[in-house]
């Protein structure tokens, strides 16, 4: 494994599109990237100007950065309140694509705007066609299940030990998950809610042609001295894969959110690259109280040990001060040939003129140092 010393952001290579947040994107085998908005309206002109604000919505990416476009997928279903689930995980696997959506407990409604409460758990969904058409998780016609359907039957995950598994990443490894030799997808989340837990990583792993059977998971328990896993069938059993610093998880009204990792393999360095960020929150734990955390991780496999190669505790993009930046996702198709530089996409929540201009597709150009 190549050793990294660290990394260096471009600030004069951000370019900014669309509006919406999120921005998981995995890279399919048609050449094409598929990436995850969440509470926007997207591209017009990609989608048109339907005046719709999506929840959750899969578009195709063109091209390389900056000058990538973007692609309407009209067979995706239109999701936006009140029905709630928000898309995070995604993997493009043999003209497959698989795609985990977190579910809150419920919506408060005492407070307008509807805000959400705790995650609690995932829904499993597919695409047979790169994008074309999408079923439930059994094979059954695509259905978003109102809040009184929603349980461990109609979930991958469910209100699991301590909420774990609710924010799902699905590993990426270059294009249709080619540089992938073990036959395994590798799936991470925090642990939990709370400080404490949500600051910690956990994992499972399951067989690339299991993806719908939660019966084929097993989870992270431990490492070997020779760099190997321990893995149990038991997800009481898991263990931390990572520990993120304490004081970054909101305690506000909104539901807590942090530490949710954006995971890629860089095969010319032959190592995982991890970006992870931490909520800024103000003296009364709420988000985005003041600029947010970001760093980098490397490891020789997927479980780590993850060694830290970049900190920045007052995140700005920039060097805009007044930055809210949050969930850092290192874009897999745009890793260079040499390995050592890559594309880092990430949303900005701040506000400018009583708007939130930057709530879109902001991407950013990173140099790794090596010796």
């Amino acid at each position: 494994m190549t050793r990294v010393t660290g990394i260096r952001m471009l600030n004069e290579t951000i370019h900014r599109s669309g509006h919406g947040d999120n921005w998981q994107t995995t890279w399919a085998g048609d050449d094409r990237q598929y990436l995850l908005l969440t509470d926007g309206r997207g591209w017009p002109e990609a989608v048109g100007d339907t005046g719709k604000t999506y929840t959750t919505r899969v578009f195709a990416m063109i091209g390389d950065a900056p000058d990538h476009t973007f692609e309407h997928l009209p067979g995706y279903p239109d999701l936006h309140h009140p029905i709630v689930f928000y898309g995070f995980g995604i993997l493009a696997l043999d003209g497959y694509i698989y795609h985990f959506l977190t579910t809150p407990n419920r919506l408060a409604h005492d407070h307008p705007p509807l805000y959400l409460s705790d995650f609690v758990g995932a829904k499993l969904i597919y695409s047979p066609d790169n994008g074309g058409t999408w079923k439930n998780q059994d094979g059954s016609p695509l259905k978003w299940e109102r809040w009184e359907e929603r349980n461990s039957e109609s979930m991958v995950f469910y209100n699991e030990p301590g909420d774990t598994f609710s924010l799902l990443t699905m590993l990426q490894m270059g294009r249709n998950y080619e540089s992938n030799i073990d036959g395994y997808v590798y799936v991470y989340a925090p642990n939990g809610n709370v400080e404490g837990s949500m600051n910690q990583l956990v994992m499972f792993r399951v067989a690339k042609d299991k993806i719908l059977s939660r019966s084929a998971y097993s989870y992270f328990v431990s490492r070997n001295g020779d760099g190997s896993a321990n893995w149990s069938a038991d997800i009481h059993e898991r263990g931390i894969v990572h520990s993120f610093p304490t004081g970054w998880v909101n305690k506000g009204f909104h539901h807590p959110y942090s530490w949710h990792p954006s995971v890629v393999y860089n095969a010319p360095l032959g190592l995982y690259m991890m970006a992870n960020w931490g909520m800024g929150c103000d003296d009364h734990g709420r988000w985005f109280g003041k600029p947010s955390y970001l760093g980098f991780w490397i490891a020789e496999h997927p479980w780590g040990p993850w060694d830290q190669v970049y900190e920045e505790t007052a995140w700005a993009p920039e060097g805009d001060t007044a930055a809210r930046a949050y969930q850092p996702q290192i874009i897999p198709r745009w890793i260079s040939e040499d390995g050592k530089s890559f594309w880092l996409a990430f949303t900005d929540y701040q506000i400018v003129d009583n708007e939130r201009p930057y709530t879109s597709f902001n991407c950013q150009k990173a140099v790794i140092l090596t010796d």
